[in-house]
Formats: C-alpha cells, sequence, structure tokens
C-alpha cells in the first residue's frame, strides 16, 4: 500500500489523531469541574453537566437527579464565558480532528501530503491547539455563575474554585491541544514526501 508520508509523518499521523482525540473526548466529557451539592457529586463540562437540583412538589423539598445531560438550549448555559468556550473549544477540536483523519489518510494514498501540504497542516494544528487552548483558558471566567457558586460552597469566583476541583477531562482536551501544538506542528514540518516531477 503506498504511502505519501514520511516516517516522522507516519508517527505525526498517528500522534495527530491520539492528540485529536483527547481533546474531543475531554471537551465531550461533563468532568472538567467538580464539586458536591446536596451531598451528591455534581460535575460540569462546558455544555454538559452531571447531576442537579430540581423541586420536588410532592415531599416540597429540592432533590438532586443524579445523571449527565445537555443543557437546554445555548442560551442555558450558565455564562456567557462558557458559552464562548464552547464555541472556541469546539472549533479547535474539529480543526485537530479534520488533521488527523487527513493524516491517517495519507498514510494509505500516494500523494495525498506533500511538504507542502504537510506544513499546511501543522498550522491548521497550531491554530486548532491555540483555539483550544483559548477556550481552556476562558473555562475559570464562569465560575462566579450562580450554579457553580451552588456546587463550590458559594465560595467559588473567576479563578477561584472554592470547594471544588478540576476534573480530568478539563486536563485532557488541554493536554491534547499542548501536545498538538507543540509536537505535531513541528512533525508535520517533516511529514510529507519531496512530489516528483513529472516530465509533461
Amino acid at each position: 500500500m503506498a504511502s505519501s508520508l514520511t516516517y516522522a509523518g507516519v508517527v505525526w499521523a498517528f500522534l495527530s489523531f491520539l492528540c485529536a482525540a483527547a481533546s474531543c473526548v475531554g471537551f465531550f466529557m461533563p468532568y472538567w469541574l467538580l464539586g458536591s451539592q446536596l451531598e451528591k457529586s455534581v460535575s460540569f463540562g462546558t455544555f454538559r453537566r452531571c447531576s442537579y437540583p430540581v423541586r420536588d412538589e410532592s415531599r416540597q423539598m429540592t432533590v438532586m437527579v443524579e445523571q449527565c445531560g445537555r443543557y437546554a438550549s445555548f442560551q442555558a448555559i450558565p455564562s456567557a464565558e462558557w458559552r464562548i468556550c464552547t464555541v472556541v473549544t469546539g472549533l479547535g477540536c474539529g480543526l485537530l480532528l479534520l488533521v488527523a483523519l487527513t493524516a491517517l489518510m495519507g498514510c494509505c494514498v500516494s500523494e495525498l501530503i506533500s511538504r507542502t501540504v504537510g506544513r499546511v497542516a501543522g498550522g491548521i494544528q497550531f491554530l486548532g491547539g491555540l483555539l483550544i487552548g483559548s477556550g481552556c483558558a476562558l473555562y475559570p471566567l464562569g465560575w462566579d455563575s450562580e450554579e457553580v457558586r451552588q456546587t463550590c460552597g458559594n465560595l467559588s469566583n473567576q479563578f477561584e474554585l472554592g470547594t471544588c476541583h478540576i476534573g480530568w477531562a478539563y486536563y485532557c482536551t488541554g493536554g491534547g491541544a499542548a501536545a498538538a501544538m507543540l509536537v505535531c506542528t513541528w512533525l508535520a514540518c517533516f511529514s510529507g514526501k519531496k512530489q516528483k516531477q513529472y516530465p509533461y
């Protein structure tokens, strides 16, 4: 099977896929911020959350529903910063995934990835990582929302966690983006084979 990638390009392709997968899984999972409310574990992502309070009219009390789900609408996301974070991080994950799938196709298709295409792909990966990094940097600005304050002991504020702590999904998303920016972007420069010059 013909390949348009050098040995460094094959490493780039698989590493790009791993970085994109880590960022996408972390982005989708609602475990960016972990805390508790009414003695139940609560977690938040940018657009999803696990466990939320509802009013039980029959017992005249607030109870926790222990299930995960998306917010009912984009506007229902607790803060404007988290809405921006959702869009920016989602766009970055999409770019990383696009480059990763193209790179993997380069393992099987000859003349798909030239040196120039590899460098452009590296630039797109850098942009994707930058967008995800920006989303991760914006996320703490939403910690002052009412929902987060209820979960974090009414002590949280922007860049202050209160009784909550950062979850694994936040690190997974940011780590995948950082590896894509620093390692994959560099490997992309050496990924494509020199194109053959045809006489016609």
